[in-house]
C-alpha cells in the first residue's frame, strides 16, 4: 500500500505554493485540498502563520502579506478576497451597489461594506477591516454576471437616474473599449426600462 503523505510533506508543498505566489494572494484551505487531509492542511496553515509567511484574515481565510515602502503592511484587495471565496464554493458573483459604481470610476466613495450578488448562499465575510456581503439573488439578476453590462446595470441602480449625467456617460464612453461597449446592447433587455437609454448611449459607436 502507498504510504500516506506525512504532515511535513503537506507543510512543504503548501509552503512552496505560498512562496511562488504573489504578495496579496488570498487562500482558503480548500485551495490545497489535493495535498492532504483537512486537518493536516489546517495545521500547515497555522505553522505558516506562525512563521509569518501567511496572515490569518478570518476563519478559513489567509493572505500572503504585502508591504509598501511608505504605507507598510497592506490588506489584500477586495478582488483577491472575492476570487478566493468564489473559487472555493464555485460561485458566480456580480458586484453591486457602491462597489460596482466605484469599479467603473462613477463614484469615489470607497464602501465600508462590499456587496456582491451571487447564485450561492447569502453570507457575510470579514477580511481584516473589510466586510464582504454575498447576497443570493434571482437568476435574472445574475444573467449578465461577469460581463460589462452586469456591472453597468448594478452601478446605475446604485446611482439612480437623476445622477446619470452626460458627463458620467461620456466618461464611461471614453474609458471603456468600444468592443465591450457594443456588447452591452446584447443584455439591454435585462435592465429596467428607465436605464436602457443610458445603456444605449454608453454603447453608441462614433458616427
Amino acid at each position: 500500500m502507498p504510504r500516506a503523505a506525512s504532515p511535513q510533506s503537506v507543510d512543504s508543498q503548501i509552503a512552496c505554493v505560498v512562496q511562488q505566489s504573489s504578495p496579496g494572494t488570498v487562500f482558503t484551505p480548500d485551495a490545497f485540498a489535493l495535498l492532504g487531509s483537512r486537518a493536516a492542511i489546517d495545521k500547515a496553515l497555522q505553522r505558516l502563520v506562525a512563521r509569518g509567511m501567511l496572515r490569518r484574515l478570518s476563519r478559513g481565510l489567509y493572505d500572503k502579506p504585502r508591504n509598501d515602502e511608505l504605507l507598510g503592511l497592506l490588506w489584500p484587495s477586495v478582488d483577491a478576497v472575492v476570487q478566493a471565496l468564489a473559487g472555493k464554493d464555485k460561485l458566480r458573483t456580480q458586484p453591486a451597489g457602491v462597489y460596482a459604481a466605484n469599479m467603473l470610476g462613477l463614484s469615489e466613495q470607497v464602501p465600508a461594506k462590499v456587496v456582491l450578488l451571487t447564485d450561492g448562499i447569502s453570507r457575510t465575510v470579514k477580511a481584516g477591516p473589510m466586510q464582504i456581503s454575498f447576497k443570493r439573488t434571482t437568476p435574472r439578476q445574475m444573467a449578465a454576471a461577469g460581463r460589462l453590462s452586469g456591472l453597468l446595470i448594478q452601478a446605475f441602480k446604485s446611482l439612480g437616474a437623476p445622477h446619470m449625467t452626460p458627463a458620467r456617460i461620456e466618461r464611461l464612453r471614453q474609458q471603456l473599449p468600444a468592443a465591450q461597449r457594443a456588447q452591452v446592447l446584447e443584455d439591454i433587455a435585462l435592465a429596467p426600462a428607465w436605464m436602457r437609454p443610458f445603456l444605449r448611449e454608453v454603447a453608441r459607436q462614433e458616427p
